[in-house]
């Protein structure tokens, strides 16, 4: 099985949205690939709990369901990096730097998205731009 790592700034919105949805999408055509989700700045983000209500009800509104229970946020580690196969960051403008800051060795090593939180657009607008991601790289998968 290889592993999928979706990350955004605090693991919250975004990147859950991501781990479900390719989660769920995988399954559905049989692919050996799982995912998962983390956040660049967990730690400044600390105060939140569990998963985006944005991301949970866009989900059910979806029919996919949530893998497991409403964790909390994750930070992405060293380890993780190295043991994904594929590791996507979801706002290269937000992203980038922050991998440089944490991690300059690997940086180029992620894939970088265009998908904007909510500074800058509403779930309605941010979270179908997501989804055509998710679904344009599961096909890209499963055509590899």
């Amino acid at each position: 099985m290889k592993r999928a790592i979706f990350l955004c700034s605090a693991n919250y919105y975004r990147s859950r949205f991501a781990e479900n949805l390719f989660n769920w999408l995988a399954s559905e055509v049989d692919l050996q690939w799982r995912a998962d989700s983390m956040g660049l700045d967990v730690v400044r983000w600390g105060h939140l709990r569990g998963m985006s209500s944005y991301a949970i009800d866009a989900l059910e509104c979806r029919g996919i369901p949530i893998n497991g229970d409403h964790r909390n946020p994750k930070p992405f580690t060293l380890p993780d990096l190295a043991n994904s196969d594929l590791v996507v960051a979801v706002k290269e403008a937000e992203h980038r730097q922050m991998m440089k800051d944490q991690f300059p060795l690997f940086v180029d090593q992620v894939e970088y998205w265009h998908v904007d939180d909510l500074d800058c657009a509403q779930p309605e607008e941010a979270l179908p731009v997501l989804e055509d991601h998710v679904r344009a790289l599961v096909e890209r998968l499963k055509a590899a």
